[in-house]
């Protein structure tokens, strides 16, 4: 039986990564557009990001705390007294993380820009990622990992040649590059020093890549408020200073915490010790299903247009795309429990 858990684990952080993110995303979509009750004006992406990343910072040492992952860390002694302390790896992998989290928060955020379709070249690109870095690492991919990817890539091609839903602009550019480059880093660091069969290691760096990665974004919104210089910088700043008469903190807090939970379920999937054009999909799929139900959810309340249907159709070949890698999971978990 615990071979078969093992086997069937990943799908439960998957459902906990779907379950996270769909709320998470509708409600940011909401509150940059200031639709959600109670608000008294829109929240710019970059106001938003102060208050988000606090709570998703609270929300990580609470996690931690609760599951008693502190002691897997490494150590360093300061004054006398012994105090969790990252890596190297995992320092840079938790610098690589915060890019991702500030990134994928702000990609709801901009005006006329698809949710459905801001997913899918984010995950589309991970995903053409994966295979470069197993290669990379030295890992085999098997067929089904390769078919999986093929079906997810089939999926970005079908939004980006469709001619529907796919405006994008500069700012939002730059968004999906930096969101690209630092899952790069992340996964080519997971995939040199934490994938393996060890789950103390890969705790290890789990622990030390979170309590690196919520801190360092609000050390950097922080230090970004006080220049105080340009839009971008004043709009970060009022995130700490106007966001109290907005009417959204309360939201906002949720939305934090939310992406927090994405964070930490979406680690625990890429963590996995299988191949990442195998661990990728499974990540990948599990948001862009949980973007089309947020982004339906806001069509059937009048916050959205209605979906595309070729924003369908990538979302059916994602779904194919996890039957494809679910199938021989299961198959090697029931294949593992002992008969009757």
């Amino acid at each position: 039986m615990r071979g078969a858990t093992k086997e069937l684990g990943i799908w439960l952080y998957a459902f906990g990564y779907f379950a996270a993110y769909a709320p998470y995303s509708a409600l940011t979509k909401l509150v940059s557009q200031g639709r959600f009750p109670g608000m008294t004006r829109a929240v710019d992406g970059f106001e938003l990001l102060p208050i988000t990343t606090a709570a998703s910072f609270v929300g990580m040492v609470i996690f931690l705390t609760v599951k008693g992952y502190w002691r897997y860390a490494g150590k360093r002694t300061l004054f006398g007294r012994e105090l969790p302390c990252p890596g190297i790896w995992t320092f840079l992998s938790g610098i690589a993380t915060a890019a991702i989290i500030a990134t994928t928060t702000l990609a709801y955020t901009f005006e006329g820009v698809s949710i459905v379709f801001m997913m899918l070249l984010m995950r589309g690109g991970v995903l053409v990622l994966a295979p470069i870095v197993d290669v990379l690492s030295r890992r085999t991919v098997r067929w089904f990992s390769w078919l999986a990817l093929g079906l997810s890539l089939a999926a970005l091609l079908v939004a980006v040649t469709s001619g529907a839903s796919t405006k994008i602009t500069l700012v939002a550019t730059l968004d999906v590059v930096i969101y690209l480059t630092g899952y790069f880093v992340r996964l080519r660091f997971m995939s040199r020093n934490a994938k393996s069969s060890d789950r103390d290691t890969s705790i290890r760096y789990f622990v030390e890549e979170q309590m690196v990665a919520t801190p360092a974004i609000v050390l950097f919104l922080a230090l970004m408020a006080a220049i105080g210089y340009g839009k971008t910088m004043l709009a970060v700043r009022a995130g700490f200073v106007d966001i109290w008469s907005s009417g959204a903190v309360a939201v906002s807090i949720l939305i934090g915490v939310l992406s927090q939970g994405t964070g930490i379920f979406g680690a625990l999937i890429l963590l996995d010790g299988r191949e990442s054009a195998f661990c990728v999909p499974v990540n990948r799929a599990s948001s862009v299903l949980a973007g089309v139900l947020a982004s339906g959810a806001l069509v059937a309340l009048g916050y959205s247009k209605r979906i595309a249907p070729t924003e369908l159709l990538g979302a059916g070949l994602m779904i194919a795309a996890i039957a494809v890698l679910a199938a021989p999971t299961i198959l090697a978990a029931k294949s593992k429990k002992p008969s009757a």
